[in-house]
């Protein structure tokens, strides 16, 4: 009897608590004048409805209940938009009301207090980082100064490929990309490899991936307001753990390239020879030591920038040139015309280069259409800073911003066949059909691949080369094969995380179809 009067109580508790909320939600709704929202639950609020994939189950929920909807993450208020009409009205009308990110207590603790670029509060020190990120470390002649770096590291690539091939192995096209991104990105900051076999790279490549992990992970401390000071997940011990080794890493890299300045700036002082190329931490130390700057770069400011490179830089490009790689095979024509242009413009003398791109336009709308329907970012996150009028509706300070760009992409109002990957769109020409003119920097808001406006992402140039060279390189030189796959057919599933990953690894054997070193010998 105990026990069941035990029971009937928690029910009546958890019965007079859910219809408290409602009245409460639906009194603050008839106030404020709030968007549409879905019923949610006590305490976790609508937090059950994202599951598995959050930008899918947002879709499936704005063909419910429109373009503009409220919900709630646990005890954070939130705000999903789904159309290109509302995705410009938050970014552009009011952008000035959006121009903060949301802070995560494993973001904010592996920046140094959010001391970095992409999550620092919007103000005089992020225009500052951004006006150096614009004109000195992802301007066009720094890219165009460390073009020898990507050159390489895209050769060496192809040359474990054309290994591959010659004893027919099959290799995890996303751990391979995964490789020369890495080298990429952390030879441009800091001059050394992060992905060798050696015990010190090994360790920078593993930190990368932890960041990554714990970062798009789901995190209870940040929705629900009283798990906030406990570790339920062990988020917190683990992110102390890799930020203590990714700040030994840096402070060995920082006091190195110290003492390698030192010793520069001793020579030169002797009338020796001092020419040699910066990389962005020899940037971001002369920055930091002028005088004259508006601004004080701090050793915590270097090292959480370069957190941000190393996390933003490192999957995106490879999990776009593997979502494309696997459209490409599922569209051999479209594949044939790929190599084609290749052919007729490049050669087969040579490996192709990044100044042939330009030259390379159904490439580009290749790589354009993954970025469509395979957006790095699959959603773009801000927070109100102010009270503003959205749709007619009233969104309280505080509010987070999810942009549902993974939907807006597909919005079969502004997209014909929007499932389908078809390149030629972005080819057309014809007077009056605006695809043409689309570009990926978010001036077009169907279509949002690197965000837009202030807070767009500022290694667009970057990513496009990357991903644009190491595509083309791949079907200049070899046929793909899929290992193990039905009729040669790759699977599109996605999988959760918060750069739109495959759910499965695209696994492939090349079969060298040029040579590019033999034939320019």
């Amino acid at each position: 009897m105990v026990d069941i009067q035990g029971y009937v109580m928690l029910f009546l508790i958890w019965l007079f608590s859910t219809l408290f909320l409602k009245y409460v939600i639906l009194r603050k709704r008839a106030k404020y004048h709030l968007p549409p929202s879905p019923f949610g639950l006590p305490i976790i609020g609508h937090l059950h409805l994202l599951s598995p994939i959050p930008h899918q189950a947002l879709h499936g929920l704005s063909a419910r209940y429109g373009p503009l909807i409220h919900i709630n993450l646990g005890s954070v208020p939130c705000l999903v938009v789904s159309s290109p009409e509302m995705a410009k009205e938050v970014l552009k009308t009011h952008e000035t009301s959006f121009l903060n990110r949301p802070q995560t207590s494993v973001v904010d603790y592996l920046t140094y207090g959010s001391q970095d670029f992409s999550f620092a509060p919007y103000g005089v020190y992020w225009k500052f980082m951004k006006k150096i990120c614009m004109s000195e470390l992802l301007g066009a002649r720094t890219l165009d100064m460390l073009l020898p770096v990507r050159r390489d590291e895209i050769k060496c690539f192809i040359e474990l490929l054309l290994q591959k091939a010659k004893i027919g192995e099959a290799l995890d096209i996303e751990a391979e990309l995964l490789r020369v991104s890495n080298n990429v990105i952390s030879r441009m900051i800091m001059s050394e490899r992060c992905s060798e076999d050696n015990h010190e790279a090994g360790s920078i490549r593993k930190l990368v991936q932890e960041i990554a992990e714990l970062t798009g992970k789901f995190n209870l401390s940040d929705y629900i307001w009283f798990c906030k000071n406990l570790d339920l997940q062990g988020f917190r011990r683990r992110t102390k753990d890799v930020h203590k080794r990714f700040d030994k890493m840096m402070e060995r890299i920082i006091n190195e390239h110290e003492e390698a300045r030192r010793k520069r700036n001793y020579q030169s002082k002797d009338g020796g020879e001092n020419v040699v190329i910066k990389d962005l931490l020899d940037i971001l130390l002369d920055i930091s030591e002028d005088e004259c700057s508006e601004m004080k770069l701090t050793r915590e400011n270097i090292k959480a920038f370069i957190l941000d490179i190393f996390a933003a830089g490192t999957d995106t490009a490879a999990i776009t040139v593997e979502w494309a790689l696997a459209e490409l095979i599922n569209h051999p024509s479209i594949m044939q015309k790929a190599v084609q242009e290749i052919d007729f413009i490049i050669g087969k003398n040579r490996l192709m280069e990044e100044s042939d791109i330009s030259n390379l336009p159904y490439l580009q709308a290749i790589v354009k259409e993954t970025l469509r329907l395979h957006p790095t970012g699959p959603m773009i996150i801000r927070e109100s800073t102010e009270d503003c009028c959205i749709g007619g509706y009233y969104i309280p300070k505080n509010t987070r911003l999810l942009v549902n760009t993974w939907a807006i992409n597909r919005d079969p109002k502004y997209w014909e066949n929007p499932l389908e990957f078809i390149p030629e769109r972005f080819l057309i020409e014809e007077e009056g059909n605006p695809k043409s003119q689309l570009d990926v920097r978010g001036q077009h808001y169907q279509f949002l691949p690197f965000g837009t406006g202030r807070r767009g992402c500022p290694g667009t140039s970057l990513a496009l080369q990357v991903v644009q060279t190491s595509l083309a390189a791949m079907i200049q030189c070899f046929e793909w094969k899929v290992s193990g796959g039905a009729e040669g057919k790759v699977d599109m599933e996605e999988a959760p995380g918060i750069t739109l990953p495959r759910a499965n690894p695209l696994v492939c054997i090349p079969v060298t179809r040029l040579n590019p070193f033999t034939s320019s010998v």
